[in-house]
C-alpha cells in the first residue's frame, strides 16, 4: 500500500494537461481581445496626432487665415479682425454676398476650428458676418 499506483500518476498528469490546455485556450482568446483593443487604440492615436497637427499650431492657422484674407476679392470687403490669445474674430457689418461666398468657400474648405459663425442677410446683395476661429 505504500507504493503509488502508476495509473494514478498517469491520471493526475492527464488531468493537469487538460487543465493547462483549457487555460491556454482562455489566454489565447484574451490575447486576441487585447490585440484588437490595441489596434483600435493605435488607430485612434494616429487620428488624434493628425488632428493635433492641423488644429493646434497657432502660427499655421494664423498664416492660413491671413493668406485667405489677402485674396484680392476678400481684401475689398471691410473686415475687422480681432486677434485674441485663443482665437481670431472676423466680423463685418455689411459685405457683398459674392465676397461672403468666396470667403466662406475658402474658410470651409480648409481645416479650421470654427467656434462661432453668424451670417445675417441685410438685403439681396449685402450680409453681415461674425466668425470666431480658434487655435
Amino acid at each position: 500500500m505504500n507504493q503509488v499506483n502508476p495509473l494514478h500518476i498517469g491520471g493526475l498528469l492527464l488531468v493537469i494537461i487538460m487543465f493547462l490546455f483549457f487555460k491556454l485556450g482562455e489566454v489565447k482568446s484574451e490575447l486576441g481581445e487585447v490585440k484588437s483593443e490595441f489596434l483600435v487604440s493605435e488607430a485612434l492615436a494616429v487620428d488624434l496626432k493628425a488632428l493635433k497637427s492641423i488644429y493646434v499650431d497657432k502660427k499655421k492657422v494664423k498664416n492660413r487665415i491671413e493668406k485667405i484674407l489677402r485674396t484680392t476679392s476678400i481684401k475689398t470687403a471691410a473686415l475687422s479682425l480681432n486677434h485674441k490669445k485663443k482665437f481670431i474674430k472676423i466680423s463685418s457689418k455689411s459685405m457683398d454676398s459674392r465676397v461672403l461666398n468666396t470667403l466662406m468657400g475658402k474658410v470651409l474648405n480648409d481645416s479650421f476650428n470654427i467656434t462661432t459663425l453668424k451670417i445675417k442677410r441685410l438685403n439681396d446683395t449685402k450680409a453681415s458676418l461674425e466668425m470666431e476661429i480658434q487655435w
